[in-house]
């Protein structure tokens, strides 16, 4: 049995003289959650674009659940879900309203449109108009509506985005919830934070090219460094920021040193972040 939700062989894509996608492969296993990180201009939107057969590639080919999306659009569209970073819901409508006109285009039997609300704190707002929700409350909307026809792949792109950290701790909890029902979690953020605790496996990808794809904890041990930060009062009142790098020869000695030199206030371990890692294999940040 195939373990891929998803495979990407050689997938190209270009925009004129633009090449936008660059020959990028990759597999998301089911039920894991990815997350495709890049700057804007990266190809990440591109590329989940032709996942999800809003546009064909030029070349190489994307399989989602067993089907060449450019062969079998209407059946992968049929099992997976979209969340958008950009709002278009139907504002005169109610969210409850929303909802039920996708689960009817999904032909949904078992659709229970208030429970999806509530997963998303929206319950008590079932029957207002979209019109007048916040724009978080309009994101948390467009997350119930992605799970309405129960995905076996979620697509989320920059769902936290600009929310408040309420709104944003909602739809978190709701991806994780969807993994442990069995979804498959294809995550565009540029939250790192985000990434580093949700993602089962990250890519970075830059100007077209995936540049690095593993595990957030690999891609620390692999390119970052650790170190440990303290805060150290000397004898004559002066406070010093010290930093020792760690799993290297010297390490334990000059952790005794640091004990000897002064009065400790303070001492933490300190790792790369994701952000760290991508600038210092593209040169670029993440939020560019």
């Amino acid at each position: 049995m195939n373990n891929n939700a998803i495979l990407v062989e050689d997938l190209v894509y270009w925009y004129g003289d633009l090449l936008a996608v660059d020959h990028i492969n990759f597999s998301v296993g089911n039920g894991e959650i990815m997350g495709f990180l890049g700057p804007n201009g990266a190809g990440k939107t591109t590329t989940v674009k032709m996942l999800t057969g809003q546009l064909r590639p030029k070349g190489g080919r994307a399989v989602l659940l067993g089907y060449d999306v450019a062969k079998h659009t209407a059946e992968v569209q049929s099992r997976i879900g979209v969340c958008f970073e950009h709002t278009n819901l139907y504002e005169v409508m109610s969210a409850l309203d929303n909802l039920s006109l996708f689960s009817d285009l999904f032909n949904v039997t078992d659709f229970d449109g208030y429970a999806l609300l509530k997963r998303v704190g929206l319950s008590g707002r079932e029957k207002d108009r979209v019109s007048g929700y916040s724009k978080g409350m309009k994101q948390r909307l467009m997350v119930a509506r992605s799970i309405v026809n129960h995905p076996q792949i979620l697509f989320m792109d920059e769902p936290t985005s600009g929310l408040d950290p309420v709104s944003s701790e909602a739809i978190r909890n709701l991806i994780l919830e969807e993994r442990e029902r069995g979804a498959t979690v294809f995550l565009t953020t540029h939250d790192m934070w985000e990434a580093d605790k949700l993602c089962d496996r990250v890519a970075f990808m830059n100007e077209g090219r995936i540049v690095a794809l593993d595990t957030p904890r690999s891609l620390k041990q692999k390119y970052g460094k650790r170190s440990i930060i303290a805060e150290v009062a000397s004898g004559d009142g002066q406070l010093n920021r010290e930093e020792i790098a760690l799993d290297e020869e010297g390490t334990s000695h000059a952790v005794q040193k640091l004990f000897g030199s002064g009065k400790v206030l303070s001492i933490h371990s300190e790792e790369a972040t994701l952000e760290d890692i991508f600038i210092q294999l593209t040169g670029r940040r993440l939020s560019v």
